[in-house]
């Protein structure tokens, strides 16, 4: 199968005093992806960052941009996001009205596209739109705040999303986990069939580049064994 495996370091929990410091020693560790969460304080209690945060990084930088948004209505921001540098924008389903109108939108502008569910949010709400979709996040933690431990029923979830692309005709649309990822709970999210993996914490505390590259060697051998 040609899915992508990758470590997606969230800048969430990144140290915005020396960010672009830290994002030049995640892509000299050989992370390829970079997750950048925008919050509304709508969707989620919190407002992180937006545009011009992502404009600003996106100067040399040569990373994935795989813009993740708890946003209400995101398809209101997906021109501005492609000027400031997104390469992939995931949209929630509980928080766009049209979906299917809202995925073709986004690959309409040459972007990849995303569909997030929450821990509650059933695995059906995939079924009229896998034709549109790039890529399937399950949040493993409730959305909004960095640090959370990990939903240990998502790990069902997990299984059941890649069984439903798998069996739909879509082996190469890859399930990101994004919430509770650490040294704990990779195997199993890994095993269970993600590959695109989303860590905050467990990446930008203490040393980045160790980090990153133990996060990058279990998915270096899940993607193998795959």
């Amino acid at each position: 199968m040609s899915r992508p495996y990758e470590l997606s370091p969230s800048i969430l929990s990144a140290d915005f005093r020396i960010l672009g410091e830290q994002l030049t020693t995640l892509e000299n560790a050989g992370v390829r992806w970079l997750h950048i969460d925008v919050m509304d304080g709508q969707f989620v209690p919190p407002i992180s960052f937006g545009e011009p945060v992502i404009r600003s990084i996106r100067k040399g930088c040569s990373l994935f941009f795989d813009c993740h948004l708890m946003v209400e209505e995101p398809a209101r921001y997906i021109q501005s996001l492609k000027d400031a540098g997104a390469d992939g924008i995931t949209v929630h389903a509980e928080a766009c009205r049209h979906l299917d109108r809202t995925l073709a939108e986004i690959r309409e502008a040459g972007l990849k596209s995303g569909v997030a569910l929450n821990p509650a949010t059933p695995v059906s709400c995939l079924d009229y739109v896998m034709d549109k979709t790039d890529m399937v996040l399950v949040m493993t933690v409730n959305p909004g705040y960095g640090g959370q431990r990990y939903i240990d029923a998502m790990s069902r979830k997990i299984r059941d999303v890649r069984r439903k692309l798998d069996e739909a005709g879509y082996p190469d649309v890859p399930v990101e986990v994004d919430g509770g990822i650490n040294a704990e709970t990779i195997d199993e999210v890994l095993e269970a069939g993600a590959s695109v993996i989303v860590s905050g914490s467990a990446v930008f505390r203490g040393d980045i580049r160790a980090n990153a590259q133990k996060f990058n060697e279990k998915i270096a051998a899940c993607a193998h064994r795959s």
